[in-house]
């Protein structure tokens, strides 16, 4: 940090010795430690309303990982972070996919750094039947296993999983094309990202091509699972169903 009036920097650190649910966040204890020398006016401030701020971010953790616990989410292991921080490609029987570097940031909603998914699958079914997949309340809740809201008009509403995912149809374009306003419930209040969904007609076969922008860097791995495992492979198994 550094004091407004001299213009001198210092250098400090805040350690959590022992962050636990079990405990209520305001008991947390909180540590606040300086390198020796002048500052204290500093030190004083992180200690005070310093120590508020860290708390409220605590709070945000805490309800974060909650939720996605709840919702089954795979967090990143140790092995996978360089992978998901990497550009990558891959190509496995039908699903091709693609990951967007955090290192092109953009902000949008609130002020928070975001990145863009971009996924391809390869459906075996024509457009127009994959394109009611999502647009029909019945198909919705068959692959997702759970009552949905699907108002599927420009405007209307969008539920699923329990409402753990929410937002609404900005854009539609029969066998085409959808666009959504779309967020999940753990992310920052009133943050949404913009989904394209596009169909590409193959004959007997459609290539869905997704892009999710303005996903909170912090969620790109648990949003890209939500898309995979909970939307993608369940449509898939509903298709050979059917």
């Amino acid at each position: 940090g550094t004091v407004k009036e001299s213009g001198e920097k210092h250098k400090g650190s805040v350690e959590i010795p022992n962050l636990s649910e079990e405990n209520e966040v305001d008991d947390t204890e909180i540590n606040v430690s300086k390198k020796k020398g002048e500052g204290d006016a500093l030190k004083d401030l992180m200690r005070t309303e310093g120590t508020t701020k860290v708390r409220e971010a605590l709070r945000d953790y805490l309800k974060a990982l909650k939720t996605e616990f709840t919702l089954g989410m795979i967090l990143p292991t140790k092995a996978t972070v360089g992978q998901e921080l990497a550009t990558e490609q891959k190509l496995s029987g039908s699903t091709m996919q693609e990951s967007v570097s955090p290192q092109s940031l953009d902000t949008v909603g609130v002020k928070i750094p975001t990145v863009k998914i971009l996924m391809r699958e390869i459906f075996n079914s024509p457009a127009d039947e994959l394109y009611s997949i999502f647009t029909t309340k019945d198909l919705v809740q068959k692959f997702s296993k759970c009552p949905a809201v699907i108002e599927a008009e420009k405007g209307g509403k969008l539920q699923m999983f329990d409402g753990c995912v929410s937002g609404e149809y900005a854009e539609l374009v029969p066998s085409q094309k959808i666009i959504l306003k779309w967020r999940c419930r753990n992310w920052p209040d009133e943050h949404y990202a913009t989904v394209a969904l596009n169909f590409k007609d193959m004959a007997a076969q459609t290539e869905l091509q997704l892009e999710c922008k303005g996903v909170p860097i912090s969620h790109e791995a648990s949003t890209r699972q939500c898309w995979k495992k909970q939307h993608f492979e369940e449509i898939r198994i509903l298709l050979q169903r059917s």
